[in-house]
């Protein structure tokens, strides 16, 4: 593996992916939908970690950018061995009762067609060469067990678990592997301003209590990369610290 592409890597689960793969000496491509914010974290983990990395603009909705992103990564040399999809659409707050078609469908697009088309640009402009790559979408558990008011997204991460499935087969003659990793609650700046109540309730709910950190998806997502999954492929791993083991939450 040399070269890394790590979406939405500029903080949070994206950035701790990023310096999973640095932390290697693996060079990584980040993207943001703000390209000022994609260049200062390239020099950021460039400099710890002592590895080429460079940020790139990406808006995954649209299939332009997702074009562009290649053809910038084609001429610097930077299209990637592996890659690790982490932007979504979270879809928050959407009533089932009045979603707009539009809002329900941007959802997809972004979190399916999106990723599907970046690993297809993969594929075919420098995996098939090569005769080997590895991608990794980050899913989420409510694929199996979904939450209120987030339809689209629940829809869309059961699609991408699919669209792993399928991607595995369809390019597994040619040496590429797909899987999905499937978080739970990940701690996160939201998590700072919960009061103690609050955080000893939520973590109640999770078998092993507590919740899952970013560099535990990093793990996950840098492992299913690696050589060490070399026979691993259309499969999902759930993160979530046994939630989705279990019939009912609690104590």
């Amino acid at each position: 593996m040399k070269t890394a592409l790590v979406t939405a890597g500029t903080s949070g689960t994206g950035r701790a992916i990023a310096e999973r793969f640095a932390k290697e000496g693996i060079a990584v491509a980040i993207t943001s939908r703000d390209t000022d914010k994609a260049a200062i974290a390239a020099e950021e983990i460039a400099a710890a970690y002592g590895v080429i990395c460079r940020g790139y603009a990406l808006d995954q909705f649209e299939e332009a950018s997702i074009l562009a992103l290649y053809d910038e990564l084609e001429a610097d040399g930077m299209l990637p061995d592996a890659l690790v999809l982490n932007a979504a659409d979270l879809g928050i707050g959407m009533d089932a009762l009045t979603v707009s078609a539009q809002d329900f469908a941007r959802v997809i697009t972004t979190n399916i067609v999106g990723e599907f088309l970046l690993i297809r640009e993969a594929t075919v402009r420098h995996m098939i060469g090569q005769g080997k790559g590895a991608a990794v979408m980050i899913g989420s558990n409510t694929s199996r067990r979904a939450i209120r008011n987030r339809s689209a997204y629940c829809a869309s991460k059961g699609g991408l678990v699919s669209l792993a499935k399928a991607l595995a087969l369809d390019f597994g003659g040619y040496g590429i592997r797909v899987n999905a990793v499937l978080p739970g609650s990940i701690h996160s700046e939201r998590w700072e301003a919960l009061d103690e109540d609050t955080l000893t309730a939520k973590r109640a709910r999770v078998p092993i209590g507590r919740e899952a950190y970013p560099a535990d998806i990093a793990e996950a997502a840098y492992f299913l990369a690696s050589d060490a999954a070399a026979s691993i492929s259309g499969t999902e791993l759930v993160v979530d610290g046994g939630v989705d083991a279990q019939l009912f939450p609690g104590v």
